[in-house]
């Protein structure tokens, strides 16, 4: 794979449709066949299938299903990378799993962490016990999903990642602290950080403002949203940057070692 020090990101903020994940696919599939020759990596928001339902045992599908060879099949197509969470079915287990997909073939995943209680999610999911860091053009990408942002230890750099990503279902009525969360993730950390949200209202009455963006290093949005708006964003980050910065502001040097058990 080509080793590319500049990286083009495209957030896809989109509009969920309610427990429909053949609608979902055709809409997502129409953005990303307009990004050909555009971007390298294209990230969708948490359960972009079916937006955040908690009939797990409705809508999983096993890693083999429709929605992960669709996946596979467009990356290969259009030459994006490809990313997202989606409902899973393993092994008689139900995830909320955020998988990744490469124009090689390449299929990475990640198991959310931090299940949102106050929204039923650890009585519906399995909670995910591995961090996924994974090396893509030269980028050490490290995956989350929306709830994990609160958990700083979890998400800590141990001079392992470059770009943290968190695919969210966040609600407007939070949406200062999904702000907070993200910068405070990247300027901790040294790292770029990605944040996709959706939009409109999900099937409990629940509203979703967007705001995707980009963080950088500094703590800097690199460009932001119209609030509410469906539609592709594509970042453009500098790998060189971000290591030029680490050198002169090396933080990293002063950090405590922490043994996540």
């Amino acid at each position: 794979m080509e080793i590319k020090d500049n990286l083009r990101i495209t957030l896809a903020q989109v509009d969920l449709v309610w427990e429909n994940p053949n609608l979902n696919r055709i809409n997502v599939d129409f953005q990303i066949n307009q990004l050909i020759g555009q971007t390298d990596l294209v990230i969708l928001p948490e359960t972009f299938t079916t937006g955040f339902t908690m009939c797990a045992s409705d809508f999983a599908e096993p890693m083999d299903g429709p929605t992960v060879n669709w996946l596979l099949s467009l990356s290969q197509k259009t030459g994006i990378a490809i990313g997202g969470s989606l409902l899973i079915k393993d092994n008689g287990l139900y995830f909320n799993r955020f998988v990744f997909v490469t124009p090689e073939g390449e299929i990475y995943h990640y198991n959310k962490r931090h299940l949102f209680s106050i929204g039923g999610e650890s009585n519906s999911f399995t909670v995910g016990d591995q961090r996924m860091i994974i090396n893509f053009s030269g980028w050490r990408i490290a995956l989350y999903i929306c709830y994990d942002i609160r958990f700083p230890v979890w998400c800590r750099n141990v001079n392992d990642t470059d770009l943290m990503i968190f695919t969210a279902n966040w609600p407007s009525s939070r949406n200062e602290v999904w702000k907070v969360l993200l910068k405070a993730r990247a300027i901790e950390n040294q790292v770029y950080v990605a944040g996709i949200n959706r939009i409109g209202k999900d099937g409990n009455g629940i509203d979703y403002i967007g705001d995707s963006q980009i963080i950088n290093s500094r703590g800097e949005a690199i460009r932001e949203t119209t609030l509410s708006n469906t539609g592709v964003l594509t970042y453009e980050i500098s790998l060189k940057e971000l290591n030029d910065f680490r050198v002169k502001f090396p933080v990293g040097n002063d950090a405590d070692q922490f043994l996540i058990i």
